[in-house]
Protein backbone atom coordinates (compact mmCIF):
# COMPACT_ATOMS: atom_id res chain seq x y z
CA UNK A 1 0.00 0.00 0.00
CA UNK A 2 1.57 3.11 -1.27
CA UNK A 3 0.09 6.71 -1.42
CA UNK A 4 -0.44 6.31 -5.35
CA UNK A 5 -2.32 3.24 -5.42
CA UNK A 6 -5.25 5.31 -3.63
CA UNK A 7 -6.56 2.38 -1.29
CA UNK A 8 -7.62 5.44 1.20
CA UNK A 9 -9.86 6.31 -1.35
CA UNK A 10 -11.13 3.12 -1.96
CA UNK A 11 -12.12 2.42 1.65
CA UNK A 12 -13.37 6.21 1.79
CA UNK A 13 -15.87 5.11 -1.55
CA UNK A 14 -16.85 2.24 1.05
CA UNK A 15 -17.29 4.12 4.05
CA UNK A 16 -20.09 5.66 2.24
CA UNK A 17 -22.13 2.24 1.04
CA UNK A 18 -21.88 0.68 4.32
CA UNK A 19 -24.27 -2.00 2.74
CA UNK A 20 -20.90 -2.85 0.31
CA UNK A 21 -18.11 -5.23 1.54
CA UNK A 22 -14.43 -4.34 0.73
CA UNK A 23 -11.49 -6.98 1.42
CA UNK A 24 -7.76 -5.42 1.14
CA UNK A 25 -4.87 -7.74 0.60
CA UNK A 26 -1.43 -6.41 0.93
CA UNK A 27 0.34 -4.02 3.00
CA UNK A 28 3.18 -1.26 2.88
CA UNK A 29 3.37 1.92 3.79
CA UNK A 30 0.03 3.07 4.03
CA UNK A 31 -1.51 0.24 5.94
CA UNK A 32 -1.83 1.25 8.99
CA UNK A 33 -3.45 4.85 7.51
CA UNK A 34 -5.82 2.91 5.58
CA UNK A 35 -6.85 0.07 8.35
CA UNK A 36 -7.18 3.30 10.91
CA UNK A 37 -9.72 4.67 8.10
CA UNK A 38 -11.61 1.43 7.64
CA UNK A 39 -15.38 1.61 8.37
CA UNK A 40 -16.83 -2.00 9.67
CA UNK A 41 -17.43 -3.06 6.43
CA UNK A 42 -14.11 -3.49 4.47
CA UNK A 43 -11.48 -6.10 6.24
CA UNK A 44 -7.79 -5.64 5.94
CA UNK A 45 -6.15 -8.85 5.67
CA UNK A 46 -2.61 -7.74 4.99
CA UNK A 47 -0.09 -9.98 3.24
CA UNK A 48 -1.61 -12.70 1.97
CA UNK A 49 0.19 -16.16 0.76
CA UNK A 50 -0.64 -16.53 -3.33
CA UNK A 51 -2.93 -19.32 -2.70
CA UNK A 52 -5.50 -16.70 0.00
CA UNK A 53 -5.09 -14.24 -3.10
CA UNK A 54 -6.19 -16.19 -5.89
CA UNK A 55 -9.60 -17.40 -4.06
CA UNK A 56 -10.26 -14.37 -3.15
CA UNK A 57 -9.55 -12.61 -6.81
CA UNK A 58 -11.25 -15.45 -7.80
CA UNK A 59 -14.56 -15.13 -5.78
CA UNK A 60 -14.59 -11.50 -5.72
CA UNK A 61 -18.01 -10.24 -7.40
CA UNK A 62 -15.31 -7.40 -8.62
CA UNK A 63 -11.47 -5.92 -8.02
CA UNK A 64 -11.66 -2.02 -7.17
CA UNK A 65 -8.62 -0.30 -8.54
CA UNK A 66 -8.40 3.25 -8.18
CA UNK A 67 -4.55 3.77 -9.71
CA UNK A 68 -2.97 5.50 -12.50
CA UNK A 69 -0.40 2.90 -14.09
CA UNK A 70 1.52 2.82 -17.15
CA UNK A 71 0.07 -0.99 -17.66
CA UNK A 72 -1.07 -2.15 -14.22
CA UNK A 73 -0.59 -6.17 -14.26
CA UNK A 74 -3.11 -6.89 -11.21
CA UNK A 75 -6.13 -5.59 -12.86
CA UNK A 76 -4.92 -7.78 -16.03
CA UNK A 77 -4.68 -10.30 -13.10
CA UNK A 78 -7.94 -10.07 -11.76
CA UNK A 79 -9.53 -10.30 -15.21
CA UNK A 80 -7.38 -13.41 -15.88
CA UNK A 81 -9.66 -15.03 -12.73
CA UNK A 82 -12.60 -14.05 -14.19
CA UNK A 83 -13.40 -11.36 -12.29
CA UNK A 84 -14.42 -7.66 -13.49
CA UNK A 85 -12.36 -4.48 -12.26
CA UNK A 86 -13.91 -1.24 -11.42
CA UNK A 87 -11.24 0.90 -12.24
CA UNK A 88 -9.51 4.67 -12.56
CA UNK A 89 -9.96 5.98 -16.65
CA UNK A 90 -6.55 6.35 -17.35
CA UNK A 91 -3.21 4.68 -18.38
CA UNK A 92 -2.95 1.08 -19.45
CA UNK A 93 -6.32 0.48 -17.63
CA UNK A 94 -8.11 2.12 -20.69
CA UNK A 95 -6.18 -0.93 -22.92
CA UNK A 96 -6.45 -3.43 -20.28
CA UNK A 97 -10.58 -3.25 -19.11
CA UNK A 98 -13.39 -2.68 -21.92
CA UNK A 99 -15.79 -0.88 -20.20
CA UNK A 100 -19.10 -2.35 -19.71
CA UNK A 101 -17.43 -5.64 -21.08
CA UNK A 102 -14.45 -6.53 -18.67
CA UNK A 103 -15.10 -3.71 -15.84
CA UNK A 104 -16.15 -0.01 -15.54
CA UNK A 105 -14.61 2.84 -15.40
CA UNK A 106 -14.44 6.18 -13.53
CA UNK A 107 -12.74 9.05 -14.49
CA UNK A 108 -11.68 11.09 -11.61
CA UNK A 109 -9.96 9.89 -8.52
CA UNK A 110 -12.16 10.86 -6.18
CA UNK A 111 -14.90 9.38 -3.69
CA UNK A 112 -18.16 9.98 -5.69
CA UNK A 113 -17.19 8.95 -9.33
CA UNK A 114 -16.02 5.74 -7.91
CA UNK A 115 -19.23 5.10 -5.74
CA UNK A 116 -21.20 5.95 -8.94
CA UNK A 117 -18.83 3.60 -11.01
CA UNK A 118 -19.82 0.79 -8.36
CA UNK A 119 -23.13 1.67 -8.41
CA UNK A 120 -23.14 1.31 -12.36
CA UNK A 121 -21.28 -1.45 -11.97
CA UNK A 122 -24.15 -3.14 -10.15
CA UNK A 123 -26.40 -2.78 -12.94
CA UNK A 124 -23.99 -2.99 -15.90
CA UNK A 125 -24.27 -7.00 -17.72
CA UNK A 126 -20.84 -7.55 -18.05
CA UNK A 127 -18.69 -10.81 -20.05
CA UNK A 128 -19.19 -13.95 -18.21
CA UNK A 129 -15.90 -15.32 -16.75
CA UNK A 130 -14.33 -17.24 -18.73
CA UNK A 131 -15.06 -14.21 -21.64
CA UNK A 132 -13.37 -11.96 -19.13
CA UNK A 133 -10.07 -14.56 -18.44
CA UNK A 134 -9.76 -15.15 -22.69
CA UNK A 135 -9.87 -10.97 -22.59
CA UNK A 136 -6.60 -10.60 -20.00
CA UNK A 137 -5.42 -13.88 -21.82
CA UNK A 138 -4.17 -11.77 -24.67
CA UNK A 139 -1.50 -10.00 -22.17
CA UNK A 140 0.13 -13.09 -21.32
CA UNK A 141 3.80 -13.66 -21.20
CA UNK A 142 3.70 -16.97 -23.90
CA UNK A 143 2.42 -14.62 -26.44
CA UNK A 144 4.50 -11.57 -25.60
CA UNK A 145 7.71 -13.68 -25.62
CA UNK A 146 6.16 -15.48 -29.02
CA UNK A 147 5.60 -12.15 -30.96
CA UNK A 148 8.32 -10.51 -29.51
CA UNK A 149 10.32 -13.54 -31.15
CA UNK A 150 8.18 -13.52 -34.66
CA UNK A 151 9.65 -10.26 -34.88
CA UNK A 152 13.19 -10.54 -33.82
CA UNK A 153 13.00 -13.03 -36.79
CA UNK A 154 11.50 -11.05 -39.54
CA UNK A 155 13.85 -8.46 -38.54
CA UNK A 156 16.98 -10.55 -38.64
CA UNK A 157 15.77 -12.07 -42.20
CA UNK A 158 14.98 -8.24 -43.37
CA UNK A 159 18.34 -7.78 -42.33
CA UNK A 160 20.22 -10.75 -43.94
CA UNK A 161 18.03 -9.91 -47.09
CA UNK A 162 19.79 -6.67 -47.45
CA UNK A 163 23.22 -8.32 -46.60
CA UNK A 164 22.77 -10.48 -49.32
CA UNK A 165 21.79 -7.96 -51.79
CA UNK A 166 18.34 -10.19 -51.76
CA UNK A 167 16.27 -7.01 -49.84
CA UNK A 168 12.84 -5.51 -52.16
CA UNK A 169 13.60 -2.41 -50.58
Amino acid sequence: MVPYKKNDLIVKAFSKMPDKKLIVIGDGPDFDKVKKASPSNVQLLGHQPFNILKDKMQNARAFVYAAEEDFGIVPVEAQACGTPVIAYAKGGLKETVIDGKTGVFFNEQSVSPLCEAIEKFENTSLLAPAEIRRHAIQFSTERFKHEFYEFVMAKWAEHQSILNGTSNK
